[in-house]
């Protein structure tokens, strides 16, 4: 799911990682990433490594840590809840994020172009999709469980936060922040100040929003609601008019807006 879900297993900070410079970003991923987890699917001769050194994961990726998660991600199966600390709880779709990608997901990859940035990947269900189709894309994910599912399901994998340092940027043309991954950091005006500095001038972002309109910033915790939870972490929730004042202040600009179900997607690009 989300871009913060469990510390990778990374050593001390080292030098900031700087991709070979290559005319598409994904590929600058395949060929020079050097910390976290990144495999190609051809490249599965052993267990995915951590570089020692790897930049140590942001304060914010940390407070991620959950142990009910990395459990969800190898049954591939919940009950998995974000919990607030008023007791409320949002259940979280483990079973759909590790099944093959559906009809939604589908009008996602549809409007993908270019290399394709997926932050906070999750197991992997798009970026395995675009590279069953020969597209370049990376997916994203502090949980270690996360990218080394991805990699297992045949999409590239880093394990990384969205606020480190990573390969393609200012080149990506695609950035995606599904499954209610613009609520990363808790903070989405940061967040999509970040989404620019990784899209190329005339990159665009795909959000996908909350199904009411709100604008909400909490502090919650995984949770299996059977007794296992995580440590508390800042998380935000947005509707889509709220997506498009703050993407507006951001420097995004409407594309397109279009519901599948009960999920809802915005495409911005930069103004």
């Amino acid at each position: 799911m989300n871009d913060s879900m469990e510390q990778c297993a990374v050593g001390a900070a080292g030098p900031p990682f700087t991709p070979r410079q290559t005319a598409d970003p994904a590929r600058a991923a395949l060929v020079d990433a050097s910390a976290g987890v990144l495999r190609t699917p051809a490249d599965r001769r052993g267990p995915a490594r951590a570089d020692p050194a790897a930049p140590a994961v942001a304060a914010g990726a940390r407070e991620w840590h959950a142990d009910p998660y990395a459990d969800a991600l190898r049954t591939g199966r919940g009950p998995l809840f974000l919990r607030r600390g008023d007791g409320w709880l949002l259940p979280l779709e483990v079973e759909r994020w590790c099944a093959p990608p559906d009809e939604a997901d589908a009008t996602v990859l549809a409007r993908c172009r270019g290399g394709v940035l997926d932050v906070g990947c999750g197991p992997g269900r798009l970026v395995a999709a675009l590279a069953a189709r020969g597209r370049r894309a990376l997916g994203i994910d502090v949980s270690r469980h996360a990218v080394e599912r991805a990699v297992r399901e045949g999409g590239a994998a880093l394990c990384r936060s969205v606020f480190d340092p990573l390969p393609g940027t200012g080149r990506w043309a695609t950035l995606l922040l599904i499954d209610g991954n613009i609520g990363i950091g808790g903070d989405p005006a940061v967040l999509l100040a970040r989404a620019r500095e990784l899209t190329a001038p005339d990159g665009t972002v795909i959000v996908e929003t909350a199904g009411t309109e709100l604008d909400e910033r909490v502090v919650v915790r995984v949770d299996d609601g059977r007794g296992g939870h995580g440590t508390p972490f800042p998380w935000a929730r947005l509707g889509t008019r709220a997506l498009l004042a703050h993407g507006g202040r951001a420097g995004w600009a409407e594309v397109e807006q279009w519901r599948v179900g009960d999920r809802r997607f915005v495409q911005l690009r930069r103004d």
